[in-house]
């Protein structure tokens, strides 16, 4: 952004997202940004490219349908996730959507957090496989345990991880935190940061590296000790409002019916790779694939026609890997629901599988950014899906994510394949160029990505396809790409391939540099028709 333009970031706790305010931030985009929005992975909406003087018209329009901006940004406690598919998800223990909930609006405005050291982030999810609460300062899984004979619910909380120019892995608290301990283990946290935390050194003020640098167990005494105190003299008001009321149903409206005769082209295949089976019988989670999490304002709207007409709560969800879900889908209606899709171009296949890339802004709007990480992960997105390889259950749990800097704000230390961008120089002519990071993952075998080799920005498709062809000549049966490469970057292998320093070898056709004379697009980067150059400002990461 440049210095008369702004980001408008606006908090979508737990992702929860009712047709009106899709509807209302169609109308601001068109109004005041560039006609279209963004769904980040922390599950905000972004409007790029706001004139300043036209922010305080978004923030009004906003509170109009009960959204806000306030603490998305700054070094306050910001939006809190929860996974899209809490209350769905056939692993879980029990829904922690209310407790997201009610965490958030306890958080909202309040004086604990108002002036932390840096960003502070929550992320409730449902099971291990559908979040990434090692990697957050505050990750809380839901969980029940039997205590004479009666179930008792709460949380395996985890702290101090997070993605970043450093990255670390968080760490479990305890064996069971009640829900009742819940609301004081998260003030206690807090306290110990903005007591502790670093306010003097921007590199190092998140809480992270607070835990880093005084250990693991000390910190996890100061938390415990803090909540003791916490617990012993707050008022009896200072409580989370958690609302389990049950769910109620509705019985969306229906426009038009389907024949239920003839299936519309490509059906089949988006249903295989965009649709989640509930735990709830005859009812389907639908994952809309956005490309790089961009989205206009026509298909806002038709977003917020579609969850009027087909989900049972009458919402949708924004995600973790930028797209939007609609939830209690009805099997039968998956047909007409798909038909809709197509209709505003949102029914690509592929959005719960490797087609579906993260790419962070990048340099089409961040001051950070060094290359456009935004537009590699379309091109990557569309040629997949060219391809066909959403297909391909071998590549379906794989996962591919890109940062245009070191930042991590596309996630690529937990990708089973990650980029992230950099220069590089033939003699006096500069390129863009990604390191590659192999094996981060984020269930529960967290761990962060090996580094590879950088590759040039425009190899970066074919050395993705030469591993997908190595792995495919080198892997045993019953094999994924995910547990092929996990095998090798933990020194596992029992196949040829033994190591990442072998994967290299592979790879390196692929870092040659050609003259600027025989290959200048080589030299741009994607979206650009010019040379290469690096150029970064002040700025806030994009997540």
């Amino acid at each position: 952004m440049t210095d008369d333009y702004a980001m408008v970031r606006i908090k979508i706790p737990a992702g929860e997202i009712y047709p009106r305010q899709l509807e209302k931030i169609a109308s601001l985009s068109e109004a005041f940004s560039i006609g279209s929005a963004h769904v980040s992975t922390r599950q905000n909406f972004q409007l790029h490219w706001v004139v300043l003087e036209d922010v305080s018209e978004i923030m009004a329009g906003l509170a109009e349908v009960g959204l806000t901006s306030r603490e998305a940004c700054g070094n306050t406690v910001r939006n809190v996730m929860c996974s899209p598919l809490a209350g769905t998800c056939n692993e879980e223990q029990f829904d922690a959507t209310p407790y997201a909930m009610a965490t958030a609006k306890f958080l909202l405005r309040n004086p604990l957090n108002q002036a932390l050291p840096r960003k502070f982030k929550f992320n409730f999810t449902c099971c291990e496989n559908h979040g990434m609460v090692r990697m957050t300062d505050v990750g809380l899984i839901p969980q029940i345990r039997i205590v004479d004979g009666k179930e008792q619910r709460g949380f395996k909380v985890f702290l101090g991880g997070g993605l970043g120019n450093k990255s670390f892995v968080g760490h479990q608290l305890e064996d069971f935190t009640p829900e009742e301990d819940l609301l004081y283990t998260s003030i206690a946290t807090l306290r110990i940061f903005d007591r502790l935390g670093d306010r003097k050194n921007t590199a190092r003020n998140r809480m992270r590296y607070l835990v880093d640098q005084i250990g693991w167990e000390q910190f996890k005494n100061l938390v415990l000790k803090e909540r003791a105190i916490v617990r012993a003299t707050q008022s009896v008001i200072v409580r989370l409002n958690v609302d389990t009321t049950p769910q109620k149903l509705l019985s969306p409206v229906r426009i038009s019916g389907s024949d239920g005769k003839s299936v519309p082209d490509g059906f089949s295949r988006w249903k295989k790779s965009n649709t989640y089976k509930q735990k709830q019988d005859g009812y389907y989670c639908v994952a809309v694939t956005l490309e790089a999490g961009d989205i206009t304002a026509s298909q806002l709207r038709a977003l917020a026609d579609i969850s009027r007409e087909f989900s049972a709560e009458g919402c949708a969800r924004t995600g973790f890997v930028q797209d939007v879900i609609i939830r209690w889908v009805q099997e039968s209606d998956l047909q007409l629901l798909y038909s809709r899709l197509l209709e505003v171009g949102l029914a690509n296949p592929g959005a719960l599988t490797m087609v579906h890339p993260i790419g962070c802004s990048g340099t089409t709007s961040c001051n950070l950014a060094l290359t456009n990480s935004h537009r590699l992960a379309k091109e990557i997105q569309r040629k997949f899906i060219e391809m066909r390889l959403d297909e391909d259950d071998d590549l379906r749990d794989s996962t591919i994510k890109i940062s245009g800097c070191p930042n991590s704000c596309g996630q690529h230390e937990i990708a089973t394949i990650g980029f992230f961008g950099g220069g590089g120089r033939n003699g006096k002519d500069m390129y863009p160029v990604y390191q590659l990071s192999l094996g981060g993952r984020s269930d529960e075998y967290t761990m962060l990505g090996t580094n590879v080799l950088r590759i040039p920005a425009k190899r970066v498709i074919p050395a993705i396809l030469k591993i997908i062809e190595t792995f495919k000549t080198d892997k045993r049966e019953g094999e994924t790409l995910k547990s092929w490469v996990h095998k090798i970057v933990t020194g596992q292998s029992d196949s040829k391939l033994k190591s990442v320093d072998d994967i290299k070898k592979i790879l390196l056709p692929f870092t040659a540099a050609p003259p600027i004379e025989s290959d200048k697009d080589f030299y741009a980067d994607y979206g650009s028709d010019s040379n290469y150059h690096t150029r970064t400002g002040k700025g806030e990461c994009a997540a």
